[in-house]
C-alpha cells in the first residue's frame, strides 16, 4: 500500500485498536513478520506499519512494508497516532515520541553487539551495547524509552540490572520466535536439503557474514575474507561431495544492493554456490548444514545452538559485550587459518564436533513458548483478553526449488577402479588440488560464460526437459552441439534426476540411467563413461555389466544402453 495514502488515514480513524509496527530497517522488519501472526483472526486489531527512517540501511524497506498489505503510515504520521500497542524490533529513532504503549524485542541474539548512539559523537570509550546500556534504553531525563523492553533469557536480566538498573522494572521474559520457528521447523530438515539440490552423500556448508566491516564479508573491499575463498572453495573442495551455500546480513544486501552482491558473486554462483534469501529462507538453510563457516554474527549462533559444527572464518571480539555468552562462543570456537588447506580444516571441525549447550540454552529459557508469552504481553498492553485459540507462529516454509548450477567448466579427475568402476572427482575452480592423481578432462556446460572454454572441452553437457522445443530432443541436442562444437569427444543432455542421453564422437548413442537408490548428478556419469572409453575400454564391457561412478566415498549404479 503507497505511503500515506487514504487508506492508511482511514484506517488510524477506525473502532478498532491500533497496533503500530514499528520497522528501522529490513533487519528489524524480519523479527516483526515472525510475530505479526499473532494478531491474525482478531477483528478487535487494526495493524499499521511505519519506519522511523532513522537507519542508514533503509533500501528495500518500502517493498517489505508494501509486502504486509497493511496500511503504511509516513513517520511523521504514526507519532501523531494514538496507539494502543508499538512493537519496534530494534531502537533508534525517535521511538520516545509514539503515543502509545511501546514494546521492543531483539533482533538477533539478545543484545550483544556494540553500537553507539548516533548522537554519541567520536569517543575513545567503547561504544554502549545495543539494548543493554542507558544511552540506548533511557531518555535525556533518565527515564526509560521502552514500556516493555522483552529478554529471552534470565542471563539478559542479570546484565539489564548490573547495567541499567533505572530499565530493569521494563524486562519480560518472552524467549525467541525467530529460535522457536526453527526447532518447530527441525523435523523437515531433509526437504530443506532437498530443495537445495543435495544428494545422497553431500554436504552443505553454509557461509555466514553479517555487516560489520570486520565481519566475513567485511565491507565489499578486497581484503574481506569471502571474497578470497571463494575461488579457493572452488578449487578445493569437489563439486559432487559439497555444496556451499551463503547466507549475507541484510544489511549487505540492501547496503551494496542486491545487484551488486550478485556481481561480485557471480562466478561463485555460477560453479554451484547458492544465495540464500535473507528475509525468508536463511533459517531453513541453517537447518539444513552440515557445517557453518562464520563469524560473530548471530546465524552464526543459531548454527551452533542447533549443534552444527562451526568455524569462524572472521571473530572479532572488540564489537560484542564481554559479558554476552556470544563473547564466550567466539573466543572458544574454532578458527579458519587462511594459509592453511581448507578442506583439511573443515574435515577436521566435523569430524572432532562435540555439540555444546550453552549456545541453545542462552537463546531461550523458555523454547517453544516466545508465541504464548508474546501475545499475552501484546494483549495485556492492549487491556483486551486474548483471543481463545492457542498462539502460534507460521511455520517456516519450504522454499523454491534451487539444484546447483555448475556452468563454470568443470575439471574432471578420473581414476578406473576395477570392472565397470570408475572414481569421478569433480572441481568447479581453475585448477584441481596440487595433490590430486587421476587422469584430467574437462566438462562444460554448453551455457558457460566462459565460451572460449567450448574449445577444450571434452564432454559438453546440459540439463533439460526431454520435450523441451527448443532443443528438439535429447538425440537431435546430442547431434547438433557434436556439430557446434567439433572439438569435443561426447555430448550429454540429462533430461531427469537419473536419466542422461550420450552421445560420443564416432556416432554411438547411448543412455545411462541411475539404478535404484544412486543419486548422483547424471553429468558425471557421461564423465564417467568418457574416462572408461578413453582408456580404450570396451562398450560392450560396459553395457553388459553395468556403470559404477564414485563420488567420495559414494557408489552409484547405472545401467547403459545402446539407442
Amino acid at each position: 500500500m503507497p505511503v500515506g495514502d487514504d487508506s492508511a488515514r482511514w484506517a488510524t480513524r477506525g473502532r478498532s485498536l491500533k497496533v503500530l509496527l514499528v520497522v528501522h530497517n529490513v533487519t528489524s522488519a524480519t523479527r516483526l513478520l515472525d510475530i505479526m501472526p499473532l494478531f491474525d483472526d482478531d477483528f478487535r486489531v487494526q495493524l499499521l506499519v511505519t519506519c522511523t527512517e532513522s537507519s542508514a540501511f533503509r533500501s528495500g524497506v518500502e517493498e517489505l512494508l508494501a509486502g504486509t498489505g497493511v496500511p503504511v503510515l509516513p513517520w511523521e504520521q504514526a507519532v501523531e497516532t494514538p496507539v494502543s500497542l508499538a512493537v519496534s524490533a530494534s531502537f533508534g529513532g525517535q521511538l520516545r515520541s509514539i503515543l502509545g504503549h511501546l514494546i521492543v524485542l531483539s533482533h538477533g541474539i539478545g543484545y550483544s553487539k556494540r553500537l553507539a548512539t548516533p548522537d554519541s559523537g567520536s569517543t575513545e570509550a567503547p561504544a554502549p551495547v545495543f539494548g543493554m546500556s542507558p544511552e540506548w534504553l533511557l531518555d535525556e531525563r533518565g527515564i526509560p524509552v521502552v514500556d516493555t523492553l522483552v529478554l529471552s533469557h534470565p542471563e539478559q536480566y542479570e546484565r539489564l540490572r548490573d547495567v541499567c538498573p533505572e530499565a530493569q522494572p521494563t524486562a519480560a521474559l518472552a524467549g525467541d520466535p525467530c529460535w522457536d520457528r526453527m526447532l518447530a521447523a527441525l523435523p523437515y530438515r531433509s526437504r530443506f536439503r532437498r530443495t537445495l539440490g543435495l544428494r545422497g552423500g553431500q554436504r552443505l556448508v553454509l557461509l555466514n557474514s553479517t555487516w560489520n566491516p570486520e565481519s566475513l564479508f567485511g565491507d565489499g573491499g578486497g581484503d574481506d575474507v569471502l571474497p578470497s575463498l571463494l575461488p579457493r572453495l572452488a578449487s578445493e573442495f569437489p563439486a559432487d561431495e559439497y555444496r556451499f551455500a551463503a547466507v549475507l546480513h541484510p544489511n549487505i544486501w540492501h547496503g551494496h544492493g542486491p545487484g551488486q552482491i550478485r556481481a561480485w558473486l557471480d562466478r561463485a554462483q555460477r560453479a554451484g554456490l547458492a544465495l540464500i534469501d535473507p528475509l525468508h529462507g536463511w533459517r531453513q538453510a541453517l537447518i539444513a548444514a552440515d557445517a557453518v563457516i562464520g563469524d560473530h554474527g548471530s546465524v552464526t549462533y543459531y548454527a551452533a545452538a542447533l549443534g552444527t559444527p562451526v568455524l569462524l572464518g572472521a571473530a572479532p571480539l572488540v564489537g560484542l559485550a564481554p559479558d554476552a555468552p556470544v563473547h564466550d562462543f567466539v573466543r572458544d570456537a574454532p578458527r579458519l587459518d587462511p594459509a592453511l588447506p581448507l578442506r583439511i580444516q573443515l574435515e577436521r571441525v566435523v569430524r572432532d564436533h562435540r555439540p555444546r549447550p550453552e549456545p541453545a540454552e542462552f537463546i531461550s529459557s523458555v523454547p517453544g513458548e516466545s508465541a504464548t508469552r508474546l501475545r499475552r504481553l501484546f494483549y495485556d498492553a492492549l487491556g483486551i483478553p486474548e483471543p481463545d485459540e492457542p498462539a502460534l507462529l507460521e511455520p517456516l516454509p519450504l522454499p523454491p526449488y534451487e539444484p546447483p548450477s555448475h556452468t563454470v567448466p568443470l575439471l574432471v579427475l578420473t581414476r578406473l577402479l576395477g570392472a565397470g568402476e570408475i572414481e569421478v572427482t569433480r572441481y568447479a575452480g581453475p585448477h584441481p588440488p596440487a595433490d590430486s592423481t587421476g587422469e584430467l578432462h574437462t566438462a562444460a556446460h554448453e551455457d558457460t560464460r566462459e565460451t572460449h572454454q567450448l574449445a577444450l572441452a571434452d564432454v559438453v553437457f546440459r540439463y533439460g526437459e526431454p520435450d523441451d522445443a527448443r532443443f528438439g530432443s535429447p538425440e537431435q541436442w546430442t547431434t547438433e552441439a557434436l556439430s557446434l562444437h567439433p572439438q569435443c569427444a561426447m555430448t550429454a543432455y540429462v533430461s531427469a534426476p537419473g536419466d542422461c542421453t550420450v552421445r560420443t564422437r564416432d556416432g554411438e548413442l547411448l543412455s545411462l540411467h541411475a539404478e535404484s537408490g544412486a543419486d548422483a548428478d547424471p553429468s558425471s556419469y557421461a564423465s564417467a563413461l568418457y574416462a572408461w572409453l578413453a582408456a580404450g575400454k570396451s562398450l560392450d564391457e560396459l553395457i553388459a555389466q553395468g556403470l559404477t561412478v564414485r563420488t567420495g566415498g559414494v557408489a552409484h549404479r547405472a545401467t547403459v544402453t545402446r539407442r
